[in-house]
């Protein structure tokens, strides 16, 4: 059985969802995989599973999960395995989920695997090592195609939050959060505590707890929010976030560079959200200065002008330094080298707008 997430992810917040045999999620959006598991895990609790997690490093890995499958708990009923990476199964394996898959369908067993890969083309889908998951199993499509799947699922996540937003909000948090889902659910998740701070400690600090009764449906208590209620939590504070650290590095604005980067640090914004916008516009750059078309990129009408903006400020022997220079921030964030993450992010920022700090060799 094949699904899109929009269509799955309702169904399984619901109670009673059978959860044996065999799973495949795939998609290059890493939150729907996550909502995914958080949407599996109370029902997994509630039938006394021991969740596992298990890497793929080789095709011999595979074999640790059948082992792990075919072990048994004093304590536990079954066990559920999440896999991830994406080394496909070979001929044995695959004759083994699939000998899995047809005995969780007669009850034979209650084990569950769900295997999380990147997005997987019709080629793939076609492939035998894809059959046993496709023909006994459930595939979840985790990709999100058009607009209005993006604001379904994030209208979930605010219900969940105890917020319901007006149409005329909703447009602006689209806009405002430049159609990214990831920092639309971070702006949901702030609002929560702002308009109900209740309800948005009670989900964090009893978040496994209240899991299995998080339906979909609609809390009673929900904090109804219009297009004024949502304009002055977005300036509260005079905050900033990484869309206007987007707009002051195209500008070409160094002041206004370091004063967001510093709100940003001192907020605790996420260093992988830093990264990504400052990465999206060096990348933009890039491909604008090749000649490519921004309407092409999916470059907004309204920050072509600024984009025009940085790259005449920049050179393509600046920007072939780039590439480096975004590694070694990675390299921070996840802590392989001992220089700071924020200082490493603040002299890419600035590069973009055109004031270099240190010379990159």
């Amino acid at each position: 059985m094949q699904n899109t997430f929009i269509q799955a992810y309702p169904k399984l917040l619901q109670s009673s969802v059978a959860v044996a045999g065999l799973w495949l999620a795939h998609g290059d959006e890493p939150l729907l995989s996550q909502w995914l598991i958080d949407a599996l895990r109370p029902h997994w609790r509630a039938q006394n599973y021991a969740i596992k997690r298990i890497e793929l490093i080789s095709v011999k890995s595979w074999q640790e999960v059948l082992s792990e499958l075919g072990s048994q708990s004093l304590f536990d009923d079954a066990s559920a395995v999440i896999v991830t990476g994406n080394h496909k199964p070979d001929k044995a394996v695959i004759a083994g989920l699939e000998r899995f898959a047809v005995e969780a369908q007669t009850g034979a067993h209650s084990h569950s695997v769900l295997w999380l890969t990147p997005k997987q083309d019709k080629r793939s889908q076609s492939s035998k090592w894809f059959a046993p998951f496709a023909q006994y199993g459930t595939v979840i499509d985790c990709n999100l195609y058009n607009e209005q799947q993006r604001q379904q699922l994030l209208q979930i996540q605010a219900q969940k939050f105890g917020l319901r937003l007006s149409q005329e909000a909703w447009q602006l948090l689209m806009s405002h959060t430049e159609h990214h889902l990831l920092s639309a659910y971070q702006t949901l998740w702030r609002l929560s505590y702002l308009f109900a701070p209740q309800l948005a400690t009670s989900n964090s600090d009893n978040h496994e707890d209240n899991e299995h009764s998080n339906s979909f449906t609609q809390p009673v208590n929900n904090v109804a929010l219009d297009i004024a209620d949502l304009q002055a939590a977005l300036v509260s504070d005079a905050q900033f976030s990484v869309f206007d650290l987007s707009d002051a590095m195209l500008a070409g604005n160094s002041t206004q560079v370091t004063k967001i980067m510093f709100q940003l640090k001192s907020t605790d914004e996420p260093t992988t959200l830093v990264l990504w916008a400052i990465s999206k516009d060096m990348r933009h750059v890039i491909q604008l200065m090749d000649g490519q078309d921004p309407q092409a990129l999916g470059i907004w009408r309204s920050k072509q002008g600024l984009y025009q903006q940085a790259c005449r400020r920049q050179s393509k022997e600046q920007t072939s330094e780039w590439p480096a220079l975004l590694y070694r921030c990675d390299q921070a964030i996840k802590g392989l080298i001992r220089q700071p993450a924020w200082e490493l992010l603040l002299q890419a920022a600035l590069e973009l707008a055109g004031k270099r700090l240190f010379e990159m060799r």
